[in-house]
């Protein structure tokens, strides 16, 4: 199709939760190519997640798919499919238990309850937990930071720090996309829209956020590795890293060459009020 088609809940979570982990790899000093990742769910978000993780540069060998049935290893024969045979490995391991042992991430999209006590245990120092099941996620922060002290978790839920939740994707990025005339999204327009992300939160934040949420603390660490949905911010920072993303790698039928107008016009369309120049 000569237009864009994007499923949000599989690729605007993948987006947000690669965000979050560049940030929570750069708090635990951890680096991307020398982690082991476990997702836990292997549904369109959970490959959407893992895929765009590899992209941003893990190492296959290092990531280990898993769905109900237990790890996806290459050679497994039931409930198998295209889409989990291109993520499968080969391991020894074969239950979800087996798979966390020394994990650094622990990606779950899957149901409430799953990272056990247990689980929390085996994982590796300083262990990235994203749970984003919802309402109930796989653990709540508050027993993983009981079980695991040195961890940095994540959630889908808004009453809790660290919210992976797509809608701080979507609409922006598909702003952008119309704004160039985009054909598609690719690869490169979704790794934009990770990293300007993942680049907020080193920002100072804006008095309507703090106004939403007056009970939290907004600087930059483990409580605070993921903008939130109500930052303003979102609606100019997102599009123009997208656009140029678009632009540069030649999905673009439509060149936008003032990014300070772009900008000003992309504020102007929610009220905000004229924004500095860059």
């Amino acid at each position: 199709m000569d237009i864009p088609v994007f499923h949000d809940d599989q690729h605007g979570t993948a987006i947000v939760c690669l965000a979050g982990l560049i940030n929570a790899l750069e708090i635990t000093g951890k680096k991307i190519d020398e982690i082991k990742v476990v997702v836990n769910g292997a549904g369109a978000a959970g490959i959407a997640c893992l895929k765009l993780i590899l992209e941003y540069g893990a190492k296959r060998e290092n990531c280990i798919l898993c769905d109900t049935k237990g790890v996806c290893f290459k050679g497994r024969k039931n409930g198998m499919n295209p889409y989990k045979e291109a993520l499968a490995i080969d391991t020894p391991r074969r239950t979800f238990k087996e798979a966390c042992v020394g994990a650094d991430v622990l990606i779950g999209v899957s149901g409430p309850g799953i990272f056990t006590e247990e689980v929390l245990l085996s994982l590796n120092k300083s262990p990235i937990i994203f749970a984003m099941a919802n309402p109930e996620p796989e653990v709540r922060p508050e027993i993983a930071r009981k079980v695991r002290p040195d961890c940095i978790i994540a959630t889908g839920r808004s009453d809790y720090p660290n919210q992976i939740n797509n809608v701080m994707c979507f609409p922006f990025l598909f702003r952008a996309t119309l704004d160039t005339r985009a054909k598609q999204i690719n690869e490169k327009m979704k790794m934009a829209a990770a990293k300007a992300l993942a680049n907020m939160t080193k920002m100072p934040v804006p008095e309507a956020v703090t106004k939403v949420y007056p009970d939290r603390n907004f600087e930059f660490g483990p409580n605070y590795i993921i903008p939130t949905p109500f930052d303003p911010r979102l609606i100019f920072e997102l599009p123009v890293a997208v656009a140029k993303a678009a632009i540069e790698s030649g999905i673009a039928t439509h060149t936008i060459t003032d990014w300070d107008a772009y900008r000003q016009q992309l504020a102007l369309r929610v009220g905000q009020k004229p924004l500095a120049k860059l």
